[in-house]
């Protein structure tokens, strides 16, 4: 049991929880309760940042496809160890960490073979109630990262959006010289771009409708930009440059039948946008006329490891734009799903 000298305990010995959660479209609550019991295998970890993801605005919306409301909220955060299970090994207290938030079964037949991103029973530590955005979290030891010791804490809370770009970039397997074509200025699409470059692409052009936006795509690696209109302009021209590579990271109809029309004969579509909607029409003549291959990306599977030496290459510092405590969580998503302010990663410190 914890000591309870390093934390908030109740008149039971219990330490207490504040956790945030969606209890309806728009409506957050700050739920206070004691954590359970730490199991054998579970690291405590008290969180110094959790960042506010594009998935969590699905759910402020109501629109997200695979969530029902109420639920906990967050999955990207950072902090320090403050206590370990039984038969943890390799940590210790005080390391810094990030969590892995994918929960997996273990013995599915992807599981089995290494594959857990594909599990088919995967879900998320926010769905079964153990969300970020709060004090405390426990999570099973294989799903702890150590962080370098110099890296902020903040930065430590995107290296899961950070991940999730990881393998949509190893799945789309960029070679040197491919022209690349990103949809879609958030953080996933800024990071892609940034992977992109990393790994050589010839060109690495982003499109999106916020002009500040853009200017920080710039600044992590993205070599051009067009808006959105200027995209559209650019489609509409027959003989204008097509893209080996194109990642749709908006989750729209007319982004998506953008992706398709930008790649060239034989190019490959990464989808990594939610879809709220859940259905979308395309162009599917392209498919036989030119060709076109598309394929699905979401998550992280044995992608952390290489997301946190990538990190090192990056200044991810710049996409941080506000903080909130997590106190003021419901005035953070506020803030974060407004569409007239510039933002980029809003961040809570408990």
């Amino acid at each position: 049991m914890a000591n309870p000298k390093r934390y908030e305990v109740n008149q039971n010995g219990k330490i207490l929880n504040r956790m945030a959660w969606m209890m309806a479209p728009g409506k957050l609550e700050l739920i206070e309760s004691p954590l359970p019991e730490l199991a054998a295998d579970e690291v405590l970890v008290k969180i110094k940042a959790s960042a506010i993801c594009g998935s969590d605005l699905h759910l402020f919306n109501g629109k997200h496809p695979s969530v029902k409301l109420p639920t906990a909220v967050g999955h990207e955060c950072a902090g320090v160890v403050v206590e370990l299970g039984s038969a943890v090994d390799g940590f210790q207290l005080g390391d810094k960490v990030t969590i892995e938030p994918n929960i997996n079964c273990g013995h599915c037949e992807a599981c089995l073979h290494g594959d857990y991103g594909y599990c088919e029973n995967i879900s998320f530590t926010y769905r079964v109630g153990k969300g970020a955005m709060a004090d405390y979290i426990a999570v099973r030891q294989d799903k702890v990262f150590k962080l370098p010791g110099s890296m902020p804490f903040e930065e430590g809370a995107l290296i899961e959006p950070l991940a999730v770009a990881v393998h949509a970039v190893r799945r789309a397997d960029i070679q040197m010289g491919e022209d690349v074509l990103v949809i879609g200025a958030g953080a996933i699409g800024i990071f892609v771009a940034a992977l992109c470059k990393l790994r050589g692409s010839g060109s690495v052009v982003i499109s999106d409708r916020s002009e500040e936006r853009l200017q920080t795509a710039l600044r992590l690696g993205a070599k051009s930009t067009l808006s959105s209109k200027e995209l559209a302009e650019h489609l509409d021209q027959a003989k204008s440059k097509r893209f080996d590579k194109v990642f749709e990271c908006v989750g729209v109809d007319q982004t998506l039948s953008q992706a398709m029309r930008s790649a060239k004969r034989n190019g490959l579509i990464t989808v990594v946008g939610i879809f709220e909607q859940g259905e979308a029409s395309i162009p599917a003549t392209l498919f036989a006329s030119h060709e076109i291959r598309m394929q699905g990306s979401q998550g992280y599977c044995w992608d952390f490891p290489v997301a946190i030496q990538m990190a090192e290459q990056l200044d991810l510092g710049v996409m941080v734009t506000h903080k909130f405590p997590l106190s003021e969580v419901q005035k953070a998503f506020d803030l974060a799903v407004d569409r007239e302010t510039y933002k980029m990663k809003v961040i809570l410190e408990p």
